[in-house]
């Protein structure tokens, strides 16, 4: 039997090739097929919409080597912090949405900028795709040595003797820490001074500095300098006491029952990522999440490793947009 040759009246190209697999369902059985080849065939971008040394900055940094380790490329970490987390926002909205830039996004800018921004906004949730949740973690007050308070209640004491004297570091105005200051000052009747910054490693280094003196946060940046002895943590803003932290109670032991704010860390895709690329990532990101490492680290940090899939955090956002909607009203908070 003598061999045919196959020609066809028009180029057969790659990119006919891509879509006719993608028709056929084969790109959703578990091989994510991108124009240049099976995803990923080429470095991914994790982009943070905060300055290096925050807790956005250390969930990416936690995720991009095990996960280019499970993916078999690079995965970068970009910080493009400022415009309270709109710079890397649109900057991942506007990407090709191929995979290869994705936003690893920090609640407080998902949930609470869209209703403090006084501009039309530049991008909403609807720009992107869930993927996965991967930190959750409460918000610690802490105070700055020099600060004449051990606990909460003393904190308490001086804000109301010193109305305004004392100062405290947000990652910007209508982040997630400026808006629990005001829930601080509205609850316990005391007027605080907030003062904003481009993310929560410069607050910080002006914290350790003198140049401020508390803020609210997750506990992964000032973990060491708690333990040695910078910074003093008053309490914890969750519903149970931190493993990393068990001697500093919650709000709630120290008095403050409604103070309730958690942090989530999650990351995100351009709306029109492929489904079988959103696939191929949730499914590495669960396994990353689910190893002892990843959640010693996270625990070491004062996180938890917090797996969603794409429908349980698209769901899980939404109902935090609308719950920390009614708290930005009562505060009548608004970004610059």
């Amino acid at each position: 039997m003598t061999s045919q040759r196959i020609t066809f009246a028009t180029p057969f190209t790659r990119r006919t090739l891509v879509a006719l697999i993608a028709a056929s369902g084969m790109a959703g059985a578990g091989l994510a097929v991108a124009e240049d080849g099976p995803y990923p065939s080429r470095p991914i971008t994790l982009v943070v919409p905060t300055a290096p040394g925050g807790t956005t900055d250390i969930s990416a940094r936690m995720l991009a080597d095990p996960l280019g380790k499970a993916l078999g490329q690079s995965v970068i970490v970009d910080n493009k912090g400022g415009g309270n987390g709109a710079i890397a926002a649109i900057a991942v909205k506007r990407a090709d949405p191929a995979g290869y830039t994705l936003l690893m996004q920090y609640s407080g800018y998902h949930v609470i900028t869209p209703h403090v921004s006084q501009q039309k906004p530049q991008w909403s949730a609807e720009d992107f795709r869930p993927v996965a949740n991967v930190l959750s973690a409460p918000q610690v007050i802490v105070v700055r040595e020099g600060v004449p308070a051990k606990n909460l209640a003393e904190l308490i004491a001086y804000a109301k003797a010193n109305p305004g004297k004392l100062t405290y570091a947000s990652s910007g105005n209508g982040s997630l820490q400026h808006v629990t200051g005001a829930m601080l000052e509205q609850q316990a009747g005391i007027q605080l001074t907030h003062v904003p910054y481009k993310g929560t490693g410069p607050a910080l280094q002006d914290l350790l500095g003198g140049q401020v003196d508390m803020t609210f946060g997750t506990p992964p940046p000032f973990m060491q300098h708690i333990q040695a002895g910078k910074l003093r943590a008053l309490a914890v803003t969750g519903k149970a006491r931190l493993p990393s932290l068990p001697n500093v109670p919650t709000a709630a032991e120290a008095g403050m029952p409604k103070l309730d704010a958690t942090s989530w860390f999650a990351l995100f895709a351009p709306a029109k990522t492929p489904q079988a690329v959103v696939d191929r990532l949730t499914s590495e990101i669960a396994k990353i999440t689910a190893t002892q490492a990843f959640q010693q680290k996270a625990a070491e940090q004062g996180a938890s490793a917090d797996y969603m899939d794409p429908k349980k955090l698209g769901d899980y956002s939404k109902a935090e947009l609308a719950r920390w909607g009614d708290v930005v009203k009562a505060a009548r908070i608004q970004a610059e």
